[in-house]
C-alpha cells in the first residue's frame, strides 16, 4: 500500500499533465480557427478559448497569437498555465522518483527543460503552433512511456484516476460551452460548422467522428459522440469507465472494498451507459454541470479515502 503522500503526488502528476495538454490543444485549434476567419475580421477571437478553459479572461485580452501563447503557456501568475502545470507535475514526480520509471522521469524532465529553454531564449514567438504541438506530443510521449515502462499496479491506477477524471471534466465543460453557452446560459447550438469542427478537433475527435457518422456535422451527433461513445478515449463515458475500473482495483489492492469513490464513479458511469442524447439536449447546462459536479465529488472522495484519511482508519482493529 502506497503512502498517502506518494499516492497524492502520483495522482496529481497525471492531472497536471492532462490539463497542460488540454490547454495546448485548445489553443492550437483556436489559432487555426482564427486563421480561417482572418479574411472576415481584423481581430482574433480568444474569448471562447478562455471560456473553454474555464479561466477568467484578462482585462487586456491578448491581441496576437504570440501574446496568447505567452499568457496561457508561460504566465507564472496563472496556476493553470502550461508551464505551471508541467512544473507542478515535475515537482510531484521528483518527490516519488522511486515509484516511477527512469524513462518517465526523463520524458517529463525533458519537457520541462525544453519549455524553460524556449521561454528564456524566446525562440517560439514566430512559431506558436510548433510550440503548442511540442507540448501536446510531450504529454502523449509521457503517457505512452508510462504505460510501457511502469508496472500496472497501485501507482499506475492513481495515474489513471487523475488522468481520466481531468479528461471527463474538461470534455464536459467544452460540450457545455458549445451546447448551452456555459455559465452564461446563452444557447450556443446555432454555432457555425467551423466551430463544431473546432470542438471535435479540440478533443482530437474529428477523424474518429467522421469514421463513425461521416462528415455530416450535427450538434446532436457531436454531443452523443463526445459524451456517450464507449470506445473513444476522450469521451466522457470512456473516461468514467476508466475511473471506475481504476478505483475498483485500488479498493481491492488496499483491502477497502467498494468505497465511496468507487460508488460515485459507478453512478456516473451507469448514468452515461444508459443515457440518451435527448436528455442532454433538453437541458444541456444542467446535465453537463451535473457531470462536473460528479467529477468534483469523486476527487474529494479519493482524497478523503486514500490521501487525507485519519490515521486511526489505517490501523488494524
Amino acid at each position: 500500500m502506497l503512502l498517502s503522500r506518494v499516492a497524492d503526488a502520483i495522482y496529481w502528476i497525471s492531472r497536471y499533465l492532462e490539463r497542460a495538454e488540454h490547454t495546448a490543444r485548445l489553443a492550437r485549434v483556436r489559432l487555426d480557427l482564427g486563421l480561417d476567419r482572418r479574411q472576415h475580421s481584423e481581430a482574433w477571437d480568444f474569448d471562447r478559448l478562455y471560456a473553454g478553459l474555464r479561466i477568467k479572461p484578462p482585462a487586456d485580452m491578448p491581441a496576437h497569437p504570440s501574446d496568447l501563447v505567452d499568457a496561457i503557456v508561460f504566465d507564472a501568475a496563472n496556476r493553470d498555465s502550461v508551464m505551471a502545470c508541467v512544473t507542478a507535475a515535475r515537482e510531484n514526480a521528483r518527490q516519488v522518483r522511486e515509484e516511477i520509471s527512469s524513462e518517465m522521469w526523463e520524458q517529463l524532465n525533458g519537457l520541462f527543460l525544453h519549455l524553460r529553454q524556449v521561454r528564456t531564449e524566446n525562440t517560439w514567438s514566430g512559431r506558436p503552433h510548433y510550440l503548442l504541438q511540442v507540448i501536446i506530443e510531450g504529454v502523449h510521449l509521457f503517457q505512452g512511456t508510462t504505460d510501457a515502462t511502469m508496472g500496472h499496479g497501485e501507482g499506475w491506477q492513481y495515474l489513471q484516476v487523475g488522468r481520466f477524471l481531468e479528461s471527463a471534466g474538461s470534455t464536459a465543460a467544452l460540450l457545455d460551452l458549445h451546447l448551452s453557452g456555459g455559465e452564461s446560459g446563452e444557447r450556443a447550438i446555432s454555432l457555425d460548422e467551423l466551430e463544431w469542427a473546432g470542438l471535435l478537433r479540440s478533443c482530437s475527435a474529428l477523424e474518429a467522428y467522421c469514421r463513425h457518422y461521416t462528415a455530416d456535422l450535427r450538434p446532436e451527433r457531436i454531443a452523443e459522440f463526445l459524451l456517450l461513445n464507449p470506445d473513444f478515449p476522450r469521451s466522457v463515458r470512456f473516461a468514467a469507465s476508466r475511473v471506475e475500473a481504476a478505483l475498483r482495483t485500488l479498493g481491492r489492492l488496499n483491502g477497502r472494498g467498494a468505497g465511496r469513490p468507487e460508488r460515485l464513479a459507478g453512478r456516473l458511469h451507469a448514468s452515461l451507459d444508459y443515457g440518451q442524447v435527448d436528455e442532454v439536449l433538453s437541458e444541456p447546462h444542467a446535465y453537463l454541470d451535473s457531470i462536473r459536479q460528479y467529477c468534483d465529488q469523486i476527487h474529494s472522495a479519493v482524497h478523503q479515502t486514500y490521501i487525507g484519511y485519519p490515521i486511526e482508519s489505517a490501523l488494524p482493529a
